[in-house]
Order: C-alpha cells, then structure tokens, then sequence
C-alpha cells in the first residue's frame, strides 16, 4: 500500500481506535489499583486515569504489537505499566511547573497539596512496576526483562529531557536553536509518548530486540509532531477542548519552539523585553505581561512557521510508518498507525 500523506481512515477512526485501546487499558488499570488505603492514598491514583483522556501511548502500544501480528492480551501489562508511568509524569510536572487545571479538572498539587500529590506520583509509579512485573508469567523472565530494560531507558530519556528543559527556565537561556529544541523534545516527549510504547509492542509481538529499532524514527518525528501541536494548542486553544491553561507555558517560562522562533526573528527591544519576562519565576509574572508575550507570539507569524514544521514532521512520520510495515497486511490498527500523524497535527484538544 501507498497511501497519499492524510489519506486512510479519517480522524473519527483514528479516535474510534484511540477510544477502544484506552477503554481496554484503563480498565485494565483502574481493576489493579487496592480498594483500600489510609487517607485516600489509592483513591488519588484512580484520579488522573479516571479523567478523559486520549490514551494515545497504550494505544500505540497495542496498535503496533496487533499490526504485526501480536496478541493483545499479552501487551496488555504493559499497556498498563505505561499509562500508569504516563499519569505520574502527569502528577510530577503538575508540581514541578505549578499548574492549575490538568484534563478540565484542577491538578493535584493545586487541591491537595505538594506533599500529597508527590505521594501519589511515587504510587503510581509503583503500581506501573507491578505490571511490569506482571509480564513475567504471560511472557516468560527472558522478553518480561527486556520490556522492563525498555522501561528503564525510557525513564532515563525522560528525565534527560525534563533536565534539560528545567535547565533553561533556571538559567534563563534565550539563545536556543530549533535543534537544542528537538532533542529535547525527542528525549522528553517523543521517547515516552511514542518511541517507547511502539519498542515494546514490537518487542512483544515479535519477542525479539531486532524487531524495536525499526519504530524509532516514527516514533521520534510523531513525537515531535505532537508536542509542538500541544505548544500550539497551549497558545492557540479554547480551555473547554484543550482541558488546561492557556497560555500555562508562558507562565511556566518554557522554552517552546514557537518561542524561539519569536526570539530569532523579534526587535532588538523586544527581545530585551521577553528576555526579562523568562528571567522571571511563575510567581513573579503578571497576567498583563503573560497577555503581552501571548499577543506577541500570535501577532509574529511564528505559530504559521511552526504549525508548518509540525505537518513536515507528520508527513516524515508517515512515510516512516509506511516503510516499517511494508510486508504486512493491512489492518485497522496498520492504518490507524498511518494516519495517526495527520490526526495529531490537526487535533484540537
């Protein structure tokens, strides 16, 4: 098959599909998770799964292990084990950015505190090893240990990436290039929200490490694709569809491609402007100097250029996908993982 760049199922299949892995996962989850604990402890990681959510990471987890052939059922730990490891990210970046409202609902720290929303972040991560654990029995010791050396290379990614981004808030850097802004993106976002849940359905599907690597490209542009989207929609969105705080990056100071594009292209004057509004801590912004920055960014042509670069990378995806099942049949969740890409640059939530 040589499917046209956005030609397939369509963003309403894209979202059936997304709908019906995510069900099967938090289901899956939400049963694993003790009835029982002293003040609520178990009750709080219900909390973030139990909102709406896209469940794109178990989905492609699942999508990749079906499209080669795979059993679902076998996956489905670690389905669980990443969109668990998926919620605590979620819970440890509430704290660290200080956020207000995460899936139209206010964040954790926000309601119950640091000290508890910390808690909850270490239990769930908890929680995602016991599955990982769990893989020992449906899969065997030998692919059940290599999924978990997965897991762990894509902690170490993650917190690399989280590293460098809080790295350029704390030292105020403003003279970033669009490559500094890749690789942390491909470190932060692209590892785990694609690399890493397309590695170990292959992994499972195929049982053997050779079958991961050829999902590394498509996973690092799609990624990439969908966190720029996500800056634009932090930008761009309306709040009742986007589920957080627009212009929540502005107040946080994060360095977003967009940003840096700004900052290239901006008056001398300006840029001394925003330089000193980034030196700042969330605390110390204004909502008139967070509006200023926002009609700045809308006002520069910038969000155009990169919403540009966000459907050159989805294309790059695309065709990446194509390659990696050449010599398979197709299949809902084949396609599915074709158009994805397109879906994720054209969504609006």
């Amino acid at each position: 098959m040589t499917a046209e760049p956005g030609v397939g199922v369509g963003p309403s299949a894209v979202e059936s599909v997304l709908a019906r892995y995510r069900d099967l996962t938090i289901a899956r989850l939400l049963s694993g998770i003790p009835d029982s604990t002293p003040d609520e402890l178990y009750s709080l990681v219900r909390d973030y799964p139990s909102r709406s959510g896209k469940g794109l990471r178990p989905a492609l987890c699942l999508a990749v292990c079906r499209a080669l052939g795979g059993d679902i059922e076998k996956a489905i730990d670690s389905a669980v084990a990443i969109e668990l490891t998926h919620n605590a990210f979620l819970i440890l970046d509430d704290v660290q950015d200080g956020s207000q409202m995460r899936r139209g609902a206010p964040t954790l720290p926000a309601e119950y505190g640091l000290g508890v929303a910390v808690n909850v972040g270490s239990a769930t991560n908890l929680l995602a090893l016991q599955h990982l654990m769990a893989n020992r029995w449906a899969l065997g010791p030998n692919l059940a240990w290599a999924i978990l050396q997965e897991s762990a290379l894509m902690m170490r990614h993650s917190l690399e990436g989280q590293a460098i981004e809080v790295g350029w808030i704390r030292n105020n850097a403003c003279d970033l290039a669009d490559d500094d802004y890749y690789r942390m993106c491909m470190k932060k976002s692209s590892w785990y929200t694609c690399i890493h849940p397309c590695r170990v359905g292959a992994l499972v599907a195929e049982g053997k490490h050779s079958a991961t690597v050829r999902f590394d490209r498509y996973g690092c542009y799609l990624g990439a694709a969908f966190q720029i989207q996500d800056d634009l929609l932090n930008l761009t969105g309306h709040y009742a569809r986007y589920g957080k705080e627009i212009s929540g990056d502005l107040w946080e100071g994060k360095r977003t491609l967009v940003l840096i594009e700004y900052m290239r292209r901006c008056t001398p004057a300006r840029r001394a402007r925003m330089e000193r509004f980034l030196g700042r801590t969330r605390a110390e912004r204004t909502e008139d100097e967070v509006q200023w920055v926002r009609d700045e960014l809308l006002g520069s042509g910038c969000v155009e250029t990169v919403r540009a670069r966000a459907r050159a990378l989805a294309e790059e995806a695309h065709r990446e996908a194509l390659e990696a099942f050449a010599d398979h049949p197709e299949t809902e969740e084949r396609q599915f993982l074709l158009d994805l890409p397109f879906y994720m640059v054209e969504r609006d939530s």
